[in-house]
């Protein structure tokens, strides 16, 4: 079967990772016809336009976008191209898979856990203003549509994926408002699934059990700032934002990106990791019905670091991008 997928090569070590995803993915005998486009810094030199409505609207065509890593100005010029996809095509749910790997150094071994965050509003709705020359202020908005929305999602996403236990995150102890509404609703929705283990913690007391017990949490619960600090806290237990993966899902569409920086201090030197987007990729398969072509591609990164073959400089070799990514391609022909 062929199929038709938008891409994103991004920018920085953008271009160099997703070559290896491709290459990664043909090897497990995928068809694919892809739609590339521009987006981010490359884009506002081309086109004057961070994300060009042409991307848009092939993601809506497709249904499906892989991407590699943006550029985003700190303080100043245009938002997250992450954030303004989300928000144009109501990608609501977040979900970053941290999973332990036998080969990668980290001082937790048994460590298992999907945060699924909510995407579209919270702080990250970008409603904010100077007040005069003393103050700033930002609002915080939360509704009941948003938190049902996202609490179904992460209660059928355990269902589905044989998953025993959801943890909501808040802060409702303090805003008794936004996060009490939160919880209000997850609370409501998780009483439909009464085989599902649920459960509240506070945000500040999650952080510090993910770093005392992160092994006892299975899928974890934010809404949207909490769960972008959660997931990237998840991802340091694992060995950090290169080995993990990223998916923005709403009701047709789906991207699925590498979560970490477009590093441009790298770029173009061929030793930038790949596996958060092979990974990503992964993910994909799955998505669109290709499981068994996703879980080959897993295995094969999983033996490939598991015995150190060919590994980049950020995972203790001296690979570059290409032979790290030769490599995979010869496990999965092997499987």
């Amino acid at each position: 079967m062929m199929h038709r997928i938008t891409l994103i090569p991004g920018d920085g070590i953008g271009p160099e990772i997703t070559k290896a995803t491709l290459e990664v993915m043909e090897a497990t005998g995928l068809k694919v016809e892809w739609e590339v486009f521009e987006a981010g810094t490359s884009a506002i030199e081309k086109y004057k336009n961070p994300l060009p409505d042409e991307v848009i609207n092939s993601i809506r065509r497709n249904g499906v976008c892989l991407k590699g890593p943006t550029t985003t100005p700190i303080a100043e010029g245009f938002r997250s191209i992450n954030v303004a996809l989300r928000k144009e095509l109501d990608l609501f749910a977040n979900v970053r898979p941290a999973k332990s790997f036998e080969g990668i150094s980290s001082h937790y071994k048994n460590v298992d856990i999907v945060v699924i965050r909510e995407n579209t509003e919270d702080l990250y709705c970008g409603v904010e203003h100077r007040i005069g020359d003393f103050a700033a202020e930002s609002i915080k908005i939360i509704t009941a549509k948003a938190s049902t929305r996202i609490a179904k999602f992460a209660f059928e996403y355990a269902k589905k994926e044989g998953r025993k236990k959801v943890t909501a995150v808040h802060k409702a102890n303090i805003m008794k408002l936004t996060d009490g509404l939160f919880l209000e609703c997850v609370r409501n929705v998780s009483k439909e699934y009464p085989d599902i283990i649920y459960e509240e913690i506070i945000v500040d007391n999650m952080c510090m059990q993910l770093v005392r017990n992160p092994e006892i949490y299975d899928v974890i619960l934010c809404p949207n700032l909490y769960g972008d600090i959660i997931s990237d806290l998840c991802a340091g237990l694992v060995g950090g934002l290169g080995v993990v993966p990223g998916a923005n899902i709403g009701d047709n569409l789906a991207v699925f990106e590498a979560v970490h920086g477009s590093a441009p201090d790298i770029a173009g030197k061929n030793i930038a990791n790949p596996t958060a987007l092979i990974l990503s990729a992964a993910q994909m398969l799955k998505y669109i019905g290709e499981s068994e072509r996703g879980r080959k591609i897993e295995k094969a990164l999983e033996i490939v670091i598991k015995e150190k073959l060919c590994l980049t400089p950020d995972l203790g070799g001296n690979a570059t991008t290409e032979e790290f990514s030769i490599k995979i391609c010869e496990k999965i022909k092997e499987l």
